[in-house]
């Protein structure tokens, strides 16, 4: 059998997060809510460091307006997490992306999932088109493997 599970190394696009103390749960495992703060945290990094989104200032901002994850195993602190970040659909004004989190030194795949952007214009709140810089620092992380629909 052929094993098609992802590695960080898929992903042409990835971040190390420290984990906290705080982010483990009742049971010792990091919490399920914190899965979609490593999320937004990798994507939009990508999207200020490559992209050239200003959060603080710009006239467009990208709002999330979907998201999911399913755990695969358990991840706890202190183990360092690691994200990886590709686009697997970019539309008019928005950008689907595809996920995988790995913990620790072995860098196991812990979880995966999508996340959802919408660009808007900030004092409108409308949606607009994806800024041309940003559409093509997400071309740079586009899985061709996947069709863009």
């Amino acid at each position: 059998m052929t094993d098609i599970t992802p590695s960080l190394s898929d992903y042409p696009y990835h971040v190390e997060i420290a984990t906290r103390w705080q982010d483990n749960d009742a049971y010792g495992h990091i919490n399920n809510v914190m899965y979609y703060s490593f999320f937004d945290t990798a994507v939009n990094r990508f999207l200020i460091e490559e992209g050239g989104l200003n959060i603080h200032k710009g006239n467009i901002v990208a709002y999330v307006v979907s998201s999911q994850c399913q755990y695969i195993t358990p991840a706890s602190y202190p183990e360092t997490i690691f994200v990886g970040v590709r686009v697997i659909k970019v539309g008019r004004s928005s950008v689907t992306y595809g996920l995988s989190v790995y913990a620790g030194e072995a860098k196991r795949r812990v979880a995966h999932g999508q996340f959802v952007h919408v660009f808007v214009e900030r004092l409108s709140d409308k949606a607009v088109p994806i800024p041309v810089n940003t559409k093509e620092a997400l071309a740079a992380i586009f899985d061709e493997s996947i069709e863009n629909v």
